[in-house]
This record gives C-alpha cells, structure tokens and sequence, in this order.
C-alpha cells in the first residue's frame, strides 16, 4: 500500500450477503470499514458482527440508492468520520428477479429503477470516492457485477446494467489520468452464490430431489457457490499483489457460465 496508515474501505450494501462477507474479510485485516443497507436492522445486525472481527473503526448508516439525498447524506458522514476512501467495493444492486418474463409486460420504472440501483450506484460512488484516491495516489475500485452481464438471459433490464457495470470499469481502468495515480478498476462477476434466506433456500424447501437435481445438472461443481469465495477475489485485487490487475472482469462461477 501506499503508506502504513490504516486503510478505509467503503463497501456499498455491505450487510448483507456477498457485501457483508467481503466488508468481513477487510474487517478480518483491521482495515477501516463503511456499510450501508435500506433497514435498521440489516446495519445493527452489521455493526454487531463486524465490530466484533475489527480493531479499528465501523461505520454503518442507513440508505436507500434509489434516494440521491440518501446518498448524499450517507457520504458527507463518511467524509467527517473517515476523509478519503481509499478501497470502494461496488457491490449494492439486485433486480435479477424483478418485472415479468415478457419485456412487453414489464413496466418502464422496472428498466429504470434497476439501471439506477446497479450501475447509477456504482457511478455515483465511484465518482465520489476518485477525488481522494487521486489525491493519495492509491485506490482500489471493485464492481461486483454478474455472470449474466456476459451472456444473454431472460430479463435485459438486469444483464443491461450488469453489462454497463463492466463496462464502466474496463472504461475507467484506460485513463492514464487514473491509473497513473495507482488506482485498479476491476470487475467481480459472481455466478450463482447461495445466501442463507433468500431464493435458493426457498426452491430447495419446495422440492429437495429437484433441486438436487437442478445442481447437479446445470452446476459442474455440484454446487453454488458461496459469499466467501467471491470476498477472497475481491480482497485479492485490492492488495498489492494484485497491482498489474486492471480492467479484468474475474469470473468466480465454478464454471457455471457458458461464455468464455
């Protein structure tokens, strides 16, 4: 790193899920930590564990990424508490399941709400993180994007901005403006990972054999994946080990996906 004072990461979401397992490896390291959810209860439940595996400071508040003064609120706390970030981890965002099968169906608000959720998150924070990161000369900016962002499926409002998010950090990882001042731009792009309490519990309640079964057919590895596995690449682009790392969208699907 750059110097030996202790680093701040901010990691959008960050309660829940992949974020909270990634926010948990850079808590692991003593790092500084931000995190942010939409209800009390996810950033309580946050503050809980992560103070617990952290020697120095955690920060969590409450924000909903569709409110720009939510975000607005959220950062100027960050900047008086913390000053600069120095590792933003992109990884709010979701929709996969919103609207209808049929595009037609699928209301305007839908497309809009998920481009704003995804890839409107990842650009406002990222747009609010560079100055500092500028002005250190370091940084380290990962966007967890999706499998889906590689290939075409079902529901485009979501592979659209999933697409655009990895985009967006292969376009920035070009500027020498940037990348002169130490700063990566990575792309994360998980396939499916199985979160405790969310879809893949429910259809595996419903119907046990098929969903075995559905494992074993369309996962070579038999399995899902698991929040950890994504935060240990996550962690690795951000050390300095990873330095050469930019403008790379790393796959960690267990070869789930059919692109190459």
């Amino acid at each position: 790193m750059s110097d030996k004072k202790t680093k701040t990461v901010l990691v959008t979401g960050g309660t829940n899920g992949i974020g909270l397992s990634i926010a948990r490896a850079f808590a692991q390291k003593n790092y500084n930590i931000c995190v942010f959810s939409r209800t009390q209860k996810r950033v309580e439940n946050a503050l809980l564990v992560l103070s617990k595996e952290n020697k120095n400071r955690v920060f969590a508040g409450i924000v909903d990424v569709l409110d720009d003064k939510s975000i607005d609120d959220f950062c100027t706390k960050v900047s008086s508490e913390f000053g600069e970030i120095d590792i933003l981890i992109n990884n709010v965002g979701g929709g996969g399941r919103w609207g209808d099968e049929s595009v037609l169906k699928t209301k305007q608000k839908t497309w809009e709400e998920v481009q704003k959720k995804n890839l409107g998150a990842a650009l406002t924070f990222t747009r609010y993180c560079l100055p500092g990161m500028i002005k250190k000369k370091w940084g380290r900016v990962v966007t967890i994007a999706s499998i889906v962002g590689r290939q075409a499926e079902s529901r485009p409002w979501y592979v659209l901005t999933k697409s655009s998010e990895i985009a967006l950090m292969k376009t920035l990882s070009r500027s020498k403006e940037l990348v002169r001042s130490n700063i990566t731009f990575n792309t994360v792009s998980p396939g499916a990972i199985r979160i405790p309490n969310t879809g893949w519990d429910e259809e595996e309640r419903k119907d046990p054999v098929g969903f075995a079964k559905m494992l074993d057919e369309k996962f070579p590895m038999g399995r899902l994946g698991t929040p950890e596995e994504v935060a240990h690449v996550v962690e690795f682009l951000c050390s300095e080990h990873a330095r050469l790392v930019n403008g790379s969208n790393i796959v960690v699907d267990g070869g789930e996906s059919t692109s190459f």
